[in-house]
Formats: C-alpha cells, sequence, structure tokens
C-alpha cells in the first residue's frame, strides 16, 4: 500500500482482472486495495488490480 501513496492525485492506468482497463486521477484507496478514482475511464469491458501505470511523472 505505501506503492499507492506515491501514485495519489497522479493520472494513472490501471488493468484490473477481468480483462478491464480504467484511467483517471487517483484520489484514495484502502487496505482492500478499492480504489478512488477520479475523472475515471473504462477502457476496455469485463476485479483485483494487476497493474498500475502513472501516466504523469510520479
Amino acid at each position: 500500500l505505501c506503492l499507492l501513496k506515491k501514485f495519489m492525485d497522479k493520472k494513472l492506468s490501471s488493468k484490473l482482472n477481468g480483462g478491464r482497463h480504467v484511467q483517471g486521477i487517483l484520489r484514495g484507496f484502502d487496505p482492500f486495495m478499492n480504489l478512488v478514482i477520479d475523472e475515471c475511464v473504462e477502457m476496455a469491458t469485463r476485479n483485483s488490480i494487476i497493474m498500475l501505470e502513472a501516466l504523469e511523472r510520479v
């Protein structure tokens, strides 16, 4: 979870289990890896995080 702190308030791209891919600004998270993503856009359709990629300098 400490790793996620450096992504706070940054635009990121997240690939989720089930083939879902979303982009938006990370505003928060909890110990269960639930994410709060602002201005979120789902890039595909198909629930745990398998990849995070910063779209801005961290």
